[in-house]
């Protein structure tokens, strides 16, 4: 299944935009849509952050009011931001994936049927695509800009894109 809509949370964003790879989004799907509680939690920092100066600047993405949190997603008592980025995905179901990358809101998003992708499966699809060589680099990359990966995760990133 080819996704051309993603929803993104604020900690793939930030760590996206800090690692000089937030260009690949707008490469890989033709909408990415930010809820407007994630763009808030992304530009809080202020001009001192990567990710806090540069969102509000690219003209790839695409701010959407959340205005009420799904039953079934307020359930799982997940951040503001993953709330609201479900809530979405959950209305445009089969439509869209989610970019979340904790481990309860990508827990969430499975139960409910929601398409989670997390921000190394986004250097996948980008190897998939020829738009980038190796996926090392960029793992390397995440984790100096603050992605916790386990070990198991990147080797499985890895070995998922032929590495």
């Amino acid at each position: 299944m080819s996704i051309n809509r993603v929803i993104i949370n604020s900690s793939p964003l930030i760590v996206l935009f800090k690692s000089q790879q937030a260009e690949l989004l707008p490469q890989l799907f033709a909408q990415i849509l930010v809820p407007e509680g994630v763009f808030a939690e992304v530009t809080i920092a202020g001009e001192d952050d990567a990710a806090s100066k540069q969102l509000p600047r690219v003209s790839w993405i695409q701010r959407v009011e959340i205005t009420t949190i799904a039953p079934e997603v307020a359930a799982w008592d997940l951040g503001n931001g993953e709330s609201q980025v479900l809530s979405l995905a959950l209305k445009t179901l089969g439509n869209s994936a989610a970019i979340v990358d904790d481990r309860a809101a990508r827990r969430c998003g499975q139960v409910l049927g929601i398409t989670t992708i997390g921000t190394g499966g986004i250097l996948i699809k980008a190897k998939r695509r020829g738009l980038i060589k190796s996926v090392s680099q960029g793992i390397e990359a995440l984790r100096d800009a603050g992605l916790w990966l386990s070990d198991n995760v990147v080797n499985l990133l890895k070995q998922q894109a032929g590495e």
